[in-house]
């Protein structure tokens, strides 16, 4: 082997090096969060009080990464193309992106406990396992999209399309429930029995020497195979955003974090928001059309789509408000007309 070829092959090993280095940093800070958040679910219910405190700290914690990675780019990723400035914005429309379209697993989370009757006490744990298990899940993903694209510039319209056709077939919803997957369950009791009541949080125990399950591994299993099938829609739509691997992992990583608390500030009013499917609708269809003039003279600029988020998703929640409120005032007209 010449020498020219031995330092070529040297020269490529370096960056791989460094990014399987960066990775493993990320993981191991990861399973940190993930370990602060096992802890502080070890008490049970959660209060709503919690719940709000628990959810700024997350998106708080979300910015506070996006400075470092605006202070620290050249360290995460020594080869990239991308700018301090470039990188930064399109972590924080990553991460509002796959936010807000993580709100509709909301709803689901909400059919799951129903369906399985699950107790108030154990749903912090159920979806603390659920959200580990779709993280994993999420990062296969994640490599297998981001290689495709590497390899196949096609991918990139085929992904546009999905996105249009899904945001257009969200936009024709008629309201109708989400039907739960019952494939995780189905495997589950191939496998092993199952108790007919919770065991606290345990997942597997042993009963008459032999293992068996527990509904809450039923509902584990059913809460990150459902998030997988919303990430079918949302990693499409934030490789839109960026094609840096590690933005859309560390997007993912932050929005799935935040989403347990944010079920428990916000289960009381998931009914409320009547505008948040036809705001989801229009972003797929919105971040679909992006993908498609990616390399295009009309490139729409991730600060751009950065702000169209925002401004969606806000006139969203703001038209939801207003309506609720004005429904709430006819209800009270009508009932002073009847007295």
């Amino acid at each position: 082997m010449s020498l020219i070829e031995n330092t070529t092959q040297l020269s490529q090993s370096v960056p791989l090096q460094e990014s399987l280095a960066m990775y493993g940093a990320f993981g191991l800070f990861t399973l940190v969060l993930v370990t602060l958040d096992i802890y502080q679910t070890r008490g049970g219910a959660i209060t709503m009080k919690k719940a709000i405190v628990w959810s700024v700290f997350w998106f708080l914690l979300a910015f506070v990464f996006a400075g470092s990675i605006y202070l620290f780019w050249d360290f995460y990723a020594p080869h990239s193309a991308y700018t301090n400035d470039k990188a930064t914005i399109s972590f924080l429309t990553g991460y509002l992106l796959e936010k807000s379209l993580s709100v509709d697993n909301l709803f689901v989370f909400a059919i799951i406990f129903a369906k399985y009757s699950v107790p108030e006490h154990l749903r912090p744990r159920a979806l603390l396992w659920g959200v580990i298990g779709a993280l994993v899940l999420r990062a296969v993903m994640i490599a297998v999209g981001a290689q495709l694209l590497a390899q196949y510039h096609w991918v990139l319209y085929l992904f546009a399309a999905f996105l249009i056709w899904t945001g257009v077939k969200l936009a024709r919803d008629k309201g109708e429930a989400e039907e739960v997957n019952p494939y995780p369950e189905q495997l589950i009791r191939k496998v092993l029995p199952v108790t007919d009541d919770y065991q606290g949080n345990r997942l597997i125990l042993k009963q008459a020497g032999k293992w068996v399950a527990t509904p809450m591994l039923i509902v584990v299993g059913v809460i990150a195979v459902m998030d997988v099938m919303f990430a079918l829609d949302s990693i499409p739509a934030i490789f839109a955003v960026t094609r840096e691997p590690f933005l859309v992992l560390a997007a993912n990583v932050f929005a799935l974090l935040g989403l347990r608390s944010l079920y428990f500030v916000l289960q009381a009013m998931l009914d409320k928001f009547v505008y948040l499917k036809p705001a989801l609708s229009v972003i797929m269809m919105f971040i679909g059309v992006k993908m498609l003039l990616v390399g295009t003279e009309y490139e729409i600029p991730t600060a751009w789509s950065l702000t169209f988020l925002v401004v969606v998703m806000t006139s969203a929640v703001v038209a939801s408000l207003l309506k609720n409120k004005a429904k709430r005032q006819t209800s009270v007209n009508i009932t002073n007309q009847k007295i």
